[in-house]
């Protein structure tokens, strides 16, 4: 057979109508009074969209394969199916709250893809993949990004199993229950490249009126707890230049995270999203505060930088305020650059596409920060109305969802080749 590649596939598009209603199809399983969605993970939920999904994937004549932290591959087989597999994806799980967009558009665009090579008779070179990760979200267990997480070693299958529901419940009794755990080692089950499609989650793509972001890394995160010690007392009888206020300190570091963030633009971002007062008396003098203190950055010396400087400044406030202040990492993610080939990629199918488009970063983290680190790997974002996920408003127009799977499309067949017919 001839195996050149051929060149007339720049007009292939994906059918827009179809993604839309599968879309609309899958956000039934779990529907919320407002809009939304609440598919927790390992649910009897799940388990219907699991088996949807599947069932969709095996319509259009791909094989099912499922691990044994019940991360699902469904693979359309290439004409040299000894190559690595081509792969797309993301989560079907969902937020409490959640919407229709966030994840299954990621999963859905990758079956779109699929019924768009069979509508069209082409056959790829490497086989193209479609995965969905198991609790992504971490609504229901933790850690985030479990399936994908397992898949790439960050922690143990062990770890995972073990982790439990505010009911009691195991991962891996409820992977048994629903009938969704494999036999296969995760992670063992190759990978040429990765790519996410994904809503932005963020206003920067609509306030730039752009439709897509090609996403060249994921932000790193530090997560921090500061607590300022001062000293209770009485609100009346106690002059102003003798208090040990807890609270007045505190909001000096408090401001200095937000500042932290300014100093180091574009991508640095600086959150107190927790804030408790103690003991939270009306006419008492607080005397001690203990908040979160959220810094994020492109890169892990910008986000180490940031941090260095809030620290120096509470060391500042404590001795000007005659407090006590500790500050304490507790979680810390590495930003994640993804592969310069498969941004570029992104970028040309964009591009050749004639959609207007501007380079992005994700401040949230995707599964594939964990992809990144087994194969190269892109993202490719779409606005969201108003930049609101996470939320039973979540929205996003039909015109931005057909357009990002078209660049999934066309960036997935650079990486995967196309057999001359």
């Amino acid at each position: 057979m001839d195996t050149k590649v051929k060149t007339d596939i720049g007009h292939l598009r994906i059918d827009g109508q179809r993604l839309w209603d599968s879309l609309m199809e899958l956000a039934q399983i779990g529907a919320t009074p407002k809009g939304g969605v609440c598919r927790l993970t390992l649910t009897d939920l799940d388990k219907q969209g699991r088996d949807l999904v599947t069932g969709w994937a095996r319509e259009a004549g791909m094989s099912v394969t499922i691990d044994k932290i019940g991360n699902v591959f469904m693979r359309r087989p290439g004409r040299d199916d000894s190559l690595p597999p081509i792969m797309t994806g993301s989560h079907i799980d969902t937020q409490p709250t959640g919407g229709k967009f966030d994840g299954n558009y990621g999963v859905l665009a990758g079956i779109e893809v699929v019924r768009t090579l069979n509508d069209h008779g082409i056959e790829t070179e490497a086989p193209i993949e479609v995965a969905f990760w198991t609790n992504e979200e971490g609504s229901r267990f933790v850690p985030v990004m479990m399936g994908s997480g397992v898949f790439a070693k960050a922690f143990t299958l062990e770890h995972a199993y073990a982790a439990t529901d505010t009911e009691g419940k195991t991962v891996k009794g409820e992977l048994e229950r629903i009938g969704y755990i494999g036999e296969q080692e995760p992670g063992d089950h190759p990978i040429g490249a990765y790519f996410e499609t994904h809503i932005e989650q963020g206003p920067v793509l609509e306030d730039n009126d752009k439709t897509i972001g090609v996403v060249s890394g994921v932000l790193g995160i530090r997560w921090f707890d500061c607590t300022v010690t001062g000293m209770e007392a009485h609100a009346g009888p106690t002059p102003m230049a003798l208090r040990k206020d807890a609270l007045l300190a505190a909001t000096r570091i408090m401001q200095d995270v937000v500042a932290a963030a300014h100093r180091h633009p574009p991508h640095g971002r600086g959150t107190v999203g927790m804030v408790q007062v103690f003991p939270n008396s009306r006419n008492v003098i607080p005397g001690r505060v203990k908040f979160s203190i959220d810094l994020r950055n492109s890169t892990d010396e910008l986000v180490d930088a940031m941090a260095a400087e809030v620290k120096a400044l509470a060391d500042q406030v404590a001795r000007e305020h005659g407090v006590q202040v500790q500050i304490d990492l507790v979680s810390s993610y590495p930003a994640q650059q993804f592969h310069a080939e498969c941004v570029e990629a992104v970028g040309r199918a964009a591009a050749s596409l004639g959609y207007s488009h501007m380079p992005a970063v994700s401040g949230a983290g995707h599964d594939a920060v964990y992809m990144a680190k087994l194969a190269p790997a892109g993202m490719i974002f779409i606005p969201c109305k108003d930049g609101i996920s996470h939320n039973e408003i979540e929205d996003a127009q039909p015109a931005h969802i057909e357009a990002g799977c078209n660049v999934l499309l066309h960036a997935m067949l650079e990486r995967a080749g196309v057999v001359a017919g």
